[in-house]
């Protein structure tokens, strides 16, 4: 996410805009079998602002500030979201 700041290719915005939703996707199941329901609408919010197939048009500074939200997001998942061990 944090990569996304600078100027770069159209195409590098594509690309992230599925990996994020394919991301946020699977991070909804995560959530979801961790018992985290807030995290799993969290991550089903990131998948609809990232998504490919109907883009949400922003300016610059504003995406800015949302990569830089969406990236603090899913380094604080990391260690508040714990797949259940197994017995």
């Amino acid at each position: 996410m944090l990569i996304a700041i600078p100027e770069l290719p159209y195409g590098y915005y594509t690309f992230l805009r599925i990996a994020i939703t394919i991301l946020s996707i699977y991070m909804i199941f995560v959530a979801m079998g961790s018992n985290k329901v807030g995290w799993g609408w969290v991550f089903g919010g990131i998948a609809i602002l990232f998504n490919p197939l109907i883009p949400v048009y922003l300016s610059k500074e504003v995406w800015v500030i949302i990569d830089i939200v969406v990236g603090l997001i899913f380094i604080i998942s990391i260690f508040a979201i714990k797949l259940p061990t197994e017995a």
